[in-house]
């Protein structure tokens, strides 16, 4: 493209309101959180899938994104499809 990374990035920011790095890092979080409810893979699996350096890496990201550890979230969706499922 020939353009200077500031330069794309701070149109980036206007256009889309986040910075690159955020929104690389938002749909990389959603992507977790997709293969944690799929519940195929362990987390260890799941971050080297995502890319992660380590698991801890990806357990700390993932807690200062949504509030929970990637246990937490998962515990909570099997809580309400099990609550589902008793309907």
């Amino acid at each position: 493209l020939n353009y200077n990374y500031n330069y794309l990035s701070n149109i980036f920011s206007e256009v889309k309101g986040i910075s690159i790095e955020k929104f690389y890092l938002t749909h990389k979080i959603e992507r977790v959180k997709e293969l944690i409810i799929y519940d195929e893979l362990n987390i260890s699996e799941i971050a080297y899938r995502v890319n992660y350096s380590s698991v801890a890496h990806l357990s700390n990201q993932f807690k200062k994104f949504t509030g929970l550890t990637p246990s937490q979230f998962k515990m909570l969706k099997n809580n309400r499809r099990d609550t589902l499922e008793n309907v």
